[in-house]
């Protein structure tokens, strides 16, 4: 008989999801709006601090009606960290505008304000940086990115921030809640997040008229009349009542979420301290100071030069032997056969991130005996 599969990031129910579920079919909102919608929307301003929230049916639908209200259009420019899921990117694409991308800095592994800058100056250098609507960092698998330089060079340029937070609902910069920094910011809901609407996504801002005009274009556009008029082009992105059930129930157990996986974060710390004496060098993302990373997924980097030999594959296919997830690190956009012609400033930091990093079993759901198979798999690699 085969093992029980011990998944990268299993969905984690609370228990009062039901209800909320419940509650949907017993009043008969099973409609794309509805009293949960509300609820979630009001659940993610309080939680997060922040003015104004509209859930929607997946974070890249938010991140493509972000781009839409800062004006994103055929010929403009977005500069994309190029560390990142393809989900960052391609929004710019529907918006029929074009990704520039950026490179990684080593220590949160997400955008550089270096190369940010260096992008910006040479955009600027050949007459076209009216064409740059957006910058869109990442803060990857829960990591916080560095902040307040990209937001002075924001500011300095006057290129709005739309903040990507997919990963990191429930992190923390200087004590305030990432997706809250940009002009607006994107959470995901998807099944491997923190919490989970099944399928989902939310975008919030303190700008009201921002949230209001998403709102609008998610519901097709819809005029306010007796029939079905239409003056521009929507989308059909709101989230569902029911989903948004789930949502609010999930909301509940947030923190104890954010509680377990970085629980499980420390098990690996320790764990790979440990194999130090034995001669081998295991890198983390390490919070810088100021930070609360969610620790939605924990992730390594394995130098063969400094592990004897062991990289990333090797680790990857023992978990896979044993019916054990794992998973390398994003491959960087610019390396991606559909944006081999985009243009790409930075180093080698994105590229070397992805030849050396893994994911890891991150599950908040994580029993001892998941552990104990897990670390079976790391001893057997690491002390054969």
């Amino acid at each position: 008989m085969s093992k029980t599969k011990i998944w990268l990031s299993a969905p984690h129910m609370g228990g009062e999801e039901q209800s909320f579920i419940a509650e949907a079919f017993d009043t008969n909102w099973i409609a794309p709006l509805g009293p949960n919608v509300t609820g979630f929307e009001e659940d993610l301003q309080s939680y997060n601090g922040v003015g104004h929230a509209a859930a929607l049916s997946s974070g890249t639908a938010a991140l493509h009606l972000g781009l839409k209200l800062l004006g994103v259009g055929r010929g403009d420019l977005v500069l994309v960290q190029s560390f990142t899921f393809c989900a960052s990117a391609h929004p710019v694409m529907y918006s029929e505008a074009t990704p520039v991308f950026i490179d990684s800095e080593p220590d949160t592994w997400n955008m550089c304000p270096v190369n940010l800058r260096k992008a910006i100056e040479a955009i600027q250098n050949r007459g076209e940086l009216h064409k740059v609507k957006a910058i869109l960092p990442v803060h990857l698998y829960g990591m916080p990115a560095k902040l307040n330089e990209l937001k002075a060079i924001s500011e300095e340029y006057s290129i709005p921030i739309l903040e990507d937070a997919a990963e990191s609902l429930g992190s923390t910069y200087n004590g305030k809640y990432t997706g809250t920094f940009g002009e607006l910011g994107v959470y995901s809901f998807n099944g491997n997040k923190i919490i989970t609407t099944s399928g989902g996504g939310a975008l919030v801002s303190n700008n009201e008229a921002h949230i209001a005009k998403a709102r609008y274009l998610a519901t097709q556009a819809r005029e306010p009349a007796p029939h079905y008029e239409h003056v521009e082009v929507g989308y059909n992105y709101r989230l569902s009542n029911i989903l948004a059930g789930i949502g609010r129930g999930q909301m509940k157990v947030l923190n104890e979420r954010i509680k377990q996986r970085r629980s499980v974060f420390s098990k690996y710390v320790t764990y790979f301290e440990n194999l130090t004496d034995k001669g081998y060098s295991i890198e983390f993302q390490v919070e810088p100071a100021g930070v609360f990373a969610n620790r939605w997924l924990s992730a390594i980097l394995i130098d063969p030069a400094k592990n004897k030999g062991i990289d990333r594959e090797t680790l990857r296919l023992a978990f896979e032997q044993e019916n054990i997830e794992a998973r390398p690190l994003w491959k960087p956009m610019h390396l991606q056969p559909v944006y081999s012609n985009s243009e790409f400033f930075g180093d080698r930091v994105a590229e070397d991130l992805f030849a050396h990093g893994l994911c890891l079993p991150s599950c908040s759901s994580m029993t001892d005996s998941d552990w104990d198979r897990i670390v079976a798999v790391l001893d057997q690699v690491f002390e054969g």
